[in-house]
């Protein structure tokens, strides 16, 4: 009697977390998402310690994120590489849409206008990152998620995302 009453009790949990599934799935993919930063680019702002073993897990909010006006300047976001798909980088929002932007090499122009919905991504670590400098404005579109809080480890609690320490005064002419 004990058993046929756990197990129906058995089908009814697993019914429960089957008919969740697709919620959490959903809320995953659309809404927020945990993500592992690995990488020196945006040192110190994330994986700040020099050891490679090193690294920093956040909160990505992912809803409504590609609309271009949903992006700030200093935002730090994760989006796919523009040359090669299978990348994803972690990277600050250094300028917007209609944006100019001081460029640095390897980047052919001294100065850049970002077209509509596009923004300009830079690193916080410049000397090793790879971002806007070699490859150019991402679309919004690319984006995947911004960044709100670092979740672990828990020494990194209340860390400000959007403290920046990478190129300062780069725009020449800033978008309202």
């Amino acid at each position: 009697m004990f058993t046929r009453h756990f197990q129906g009790h058995g089908w009814r949990w697993s019914l429960v977390a089957l008919s969740w599934l697709p919620v959490v799935v959903t809320f995953n993919e659309n809404v927020c998402h945990i993500a592992k930063i690995e990488g020196s680019s945006m040192r110190p702002t994330l994986n700040p310690n020099e050891c490679s073993s090193s690294s920093d897990w956040v909160l990505l909010w992912k809803f409504n994120i590609r609309n271009a006006y949903n992006l700030n300047r200093d935002d730090v976001i994760l989006f796919k590489c523009p040359t090669d798909p299978t990348k994803t980088y972690c990277k600050r929002i250094k300028g917007i849409q209609y944006d100019s932007i001081k460029t640095r090499y390897p980047y052919p122009r001294e100065i850049v206008n970002i077209p509509r919905s596009h923004l300009w991504v830079e690193g916080d670590n410049v000397f090793h990152s790879v971002d806007s400098n070699d490859f150019g404005p991402i679309s919004a579109g690319l984006a995947i998620g911004k960044v709100i809080k670092v979740i672990w480890p828990p020494s990194r609690w209340g860390t400000d995302v959007k403290s920046t320490t990478g190129r300062q005064q780069l725009i020449t002419n800033q978008a309202d």
